[in-house]
């Protein structure tokens, strides 16, 4: 029976080689010159460090950039909020979503259900695994949950005969 696993995924090295960037040209920067302005990895939580808030704002920006010239969706950054440390200077952490939540996984089995498509969708951890009885069936499956889903990047693998 044919089948395919929908998923939520990052690749990492891109994520690691976007903050590299990000502090390069932060560094280099004129508008940063003598500011303590950086971003910091720590698996899937960065941390964007900054003198003061419009610092912090055009970090923030540069990043997003990176991420977008290096093929990372940026729906999958879920900001906190801004905290000030010393005197001046603030913080903020921008956590890297992976896999799919257990809402947006029923969301998604729901959507599946109500289209009466002859497929069946199953929670499995962080993925949902949609199976059926022919490839055009699961074709037409990704169509459909492309269409409605689009708050947070879908990847579709593992796509089995």
């Amino acid at each position: 029976m044919p089948s395919f696993d929908i998923v939520s995924e990052v690749n990492e090295v891109e994520v690691k080689n976007a903050v590299e960037q990000t502090n390069k040209e932060v560094g280099n920067r004129f508008d940063f010159k003598g500011s303590d302005a950086r971003v910091e990895q720590a698996e899937k939580v960065l941390t964007v460090f900054a003198d003061n808030e419009f610092q912090l704002e055009q970090a923030k920006e540069i990043l997003l950039g990176k991420f977008a010239k290096r093929g990372v969706d940026t729906r999958c950054l879920d900001e906190g909020k801004v905290e000030k440390i010393s005197g001046n200077k603030v913080k903020q952490t921008i956590t890297v979503k992976v896999g799919i939540e257990t809402e947006l996984a029923k969301k998604i089995v729901r959507v599946i259900k109500d289209s009466k498509l002859k497929v069946q969708a199953s929670i499995q951890g962080e993925a949902v695994r949609v199976s059926g009885a022919k490839r055009d069936i699961l074709q037409d499956t990704i169509a459909l949950v492309k269409k409605s889903i689009e708050e947070f990047p879908l990847q579709y693998q593992n796509f089995r005969d």
